[in-house]
């Protein structure tokens, strides 16, 4: 759809549209209620401000809605459709998997949430050499680098609705 599509629908099916982008009322709400937008680089520049700070319940929602690398989403269909084409890239191979797996254990261990990546474009060697940096990181970065993650997320998947 176009931006000037996603400006005149209803401010519900607005909100469905974008929610599977980020599962996070308040930025739906946000990027939602400030339409009508000029273009598509307006409608990305609201929806980078509005997901620049989450709180912890915002982050644990947005989370929710995410597997881990190298699974298969069960959340709702839109979510899950965006999660199999970004993780795309991860491989199937039985060392990447093994790999991976142990990985994601380690860091759900040392942060008690799933670990978080913007997945498209990467490889599954790249994703594991991030988890195991991202391991090393203080609580504080490593939930700075989460926001930043789920923030890259959104707007890639924002684009994917809006196309211009």
């Amino acid at each position: 759809m176009q931006v000037d599509e996603f400006n005149r629908l209803s401010d519900n099916d607005a909100r469905a549209c974008i929610h599977a982008c980020l599962d996070v009322d308040r930025w739906v709400d946000e990027v939602t209620s400030a339409r009508p937008y000029a273009d598509v680089a307006a409608l990305l520049k609201q929806a980078r401000a509005s997901a620049e700070n989450l709180t912890d319940n915002e982050l644990d929602s947005a989370l929710s809605c995410h597997p881990r690398i190298g699974e298969r989403s069960t959340a709702g269909r839109q979510e899950a459709s965006y999660s199999a084409v970004e993780q795309s890239g991860v491989g199937t191979a039985a060392h990447t998997v093994a790999g991976l797996r142990d990985a994601n254990a380690r860091y759900e261990d040392r942060f008690d949430r799933v670990f978080l990546i913007r997945a498209a474009g990467r490889d599954g060697a790249e994703i594991q050499a991030e988890l195991e940096r991202r391991l090393e990181n203080s609580d504080e970065a490593e939930r700075r680098e989460v926001v930043s993650e789920l923030r890259q997320i959104a707007l890639l998947r924002l684009e994917q609705v809006v196309q211009p």
